[in-house]
């Protein structure tokens, strides 16, 4: 490979990580072609960008980047492929129903979140992980929570009494 063409590809990574938060390094070595095109395909349906990477290609990127986290360079052995993505927690659904028919991918870490995940013990962890979308609706259900307690307080039964009140007081003026 010609310096030009390291280049490029380092280029190319620079911009998957600067355009995605988050990113999953997984191990999909061993896959047959057939198994890799449905691999590929899973992701694609899912909206997740599956690239295979040289260790000290992505390395380079990731410095490039300013995202050169210790704990990921250091599981950078091997096969490696990185799956680029929006959503924190897609890769792990990915993941988790392509092993239903194989034993890999084998996740070895992600950065999500501006957090650190170094394992494939970390698949299940990863597939908790709240979405921003999905914390904002949680905390706009907390807060209206107490506001619909009180309207149907007032609509139910007590609201016959409080009517009830209302209308006495307005009859004795």
């Amino acid at each position: 490979m010609t310096r030009e063409e390291k280049t490029t590809i380092i280029n190319a990574l620079v911009e998957k990580l600067n355009s995605f938060p988050h990113y999953y390094v997984t191990d999909i070595s061993a896959l047959n072609a057939g198994k890799t095109a449905a691999l590929r395909r899973k992701c694609f349906e899912n909206g997740v960008n599956l690239t295979v990477v040289k260790n000290t290609l992505f390395i380079k990127a990731l410095e490039q980047a300013g995202k050169a986290e210790e704990e990921i360079v250091k599981i950078l052995e091997g096969s490696s492929s990185v799956m680029f993505t929006e959503n924190a927690k897609t890769p792990a659904i990915v993941i988790k129903e392509f092993r239903k028919s194989s034993d890999k991918p084998i996740l070895k870490a992600a950065y999500v979140q501006e957090c650190i995940y170094i394992g494939d013990s970390q698949v299940e962890t990863l597939l908790k992980v709240k979405s921003r979308d999905e914390l904002i609706g949680d905390v706009i259900a907390l807060l209206q929570s107490p506001a619909k307690n009180v309207i149907s307080a007032l609509t139910a039964g007590a609201g016959g009494k409080v009517a009830g009140l209302v209308k006495a007081l307005e009859d004795r003026a």
